[in-house]
């Protein structure tokens, strides 16, 4: 009895921090490669349809190539953007020679999610099978901002965006802003 009493209660915390969490946020997309282009960008079109459809904001909208230095530059540019609160990058993230995502980045996490690349591995097997593994998705906070790091791919895209980024951004955004003197989010 006590243990399900523990539980609830730990449900009610989380909900209450969802309740008071921003509605709307400023999302930054960034694509990362090689061969896209504005217009043939899938998985940064898919990105932004999701953030509009859920009520949130495209804050920043970019294409940038495959090279370590051009993604970290690039990220480093969002994070002192007023208006971004969370950062979607999609692209680069697998085992090939040129996907370089992952390294660009997670040097800036002050506090990585790796939760966030578990449950997406876990969800992706559902689609793609063992090839989930191939993924090398990740997440974390780097200056009171949620960092995503997702395959170019529009399905992968969607999938952690509809299971895992949107239903946690505001929680996940307003815990990473506390103590930070009153940091704002959304607009």
């Amino acid at each position: 009895m006590a243990e399900t009493a523990e539980s609830e209660e730990r449900v009610e915390v989380v909900e209450d921090h969802r309740r008071r969490a921003p509605a709307t946020l400023g999302f930054a997309v960034v694509t990362v490669s090689d061969s896209r282009t504005a217009e043939t960008d899938t998985g940064g079109h898919a990105a932004a349809e999701r953030i509009e459809t859920a009520g949130h904001r495209v804050a920043a909208r970019l294409l940038v190539r495959d090279e370590a230095a051009a993604i970290r530059a690039a990220v480093e540019e969002l994070l002192a953007a007023p208006g971004v609160d969370v950062l979607v990058l999609t692209g680069g993230t697998g085992v090939s020679p040129r996907d370089v995502t992952v390294e660009a980045v997670s040097p800036l996490f002050e506090k990585p999610l790796p939760g966030f690349g578990e449950l997406f591995r876990m969800l992706s097997h559902r689609q793609v099978g063992s090839a989930a593994m191939l993924s090398r998705a990740a997440a974390g906070v780097a200056a009171g901002r949620a960092i995503f790091l997702l395959p170019g791919s529009p399905k992968g895209v969607v999938l952690a965006l509809d299971e895992l980024i949107l239903p946690e951004a505001g929680h996940l955004v307003s815990q990473a802003r506390r103590g930070r003197g009153g940091a704002a989010v959304g607009p």
